[in-house]
């Protein structure tokens, strides 16, 4: 999805919790019968509030009993996709590398370089990681207000049309 302007990554995920609040007893109730429904509901709220931003915003369960957790919707393994035809970094891939380090106190490694792509894996001291491409993130992690601040960065410095 193509947007013209950057939006901070704080303002897309809080308008997703309190969309996710406003619907909680739903999801819920959603939840305790049918888990898999749960996933797609919330993945609908997800993408409603993305397409208002002019991204693709995704919640990921890789462990499935997860789903269940309403309260955590949003606050872990999260995918904001902004263009994903991008191939290369508008700004040099050392400044993500760099920041990442700086805000996060984090490694930060090359990752996916091939035909032409360009990518970053950035680990942090617990072992979970956040994926960065050039067009979108991938927050395979808790969500805290260094991830949320280092993300806002991003998308006011690489996500920009």
């Amino acid at each position: 999805m193509r947007r013209t302007m950057a939006i901070a990554f704080s303002s897309l995920m809080s308008e997703f919790y309190q969309i996710v609040a406003d619907n909680r007893d739903a999801l819920v109730s959603i939840a305790k019968r049918n888990p898999h429904m749960a996933y797609q509901k919330v993945n609908e709220l997800a993408l409603f509030v993305g397409q208002r931003h002019g991204v693709n915003l995704q919640l990921h369960f890789p462990v499935p009993s997860k789903i269940s957790d309403v309260d955590s919707y949003g606050t872990e393994n999260v995918g904001v996709v902004v263009d994903k035809f991008r191939r290369t970094f508008p700004v040099p891939r050392e400044t993500v590398k760099q920041k990442a380090v700086e805000m996060l106190e984090a490694k930060a490694q090359d990752a996916y370089m091939y035909e032409g792509k360009e990518g970053v894996k950035v680990i942090l001291s617990d072992g979970s990681r956040l994926e960065i491409l050039p067009g979108s993130i991938h927050l395979w992690c808790r969500i805290d207000e260094r991830v949320r601040n280092y993300a806002d960065w991003l998308m006011q410095n690489v996500y920009v049309i």
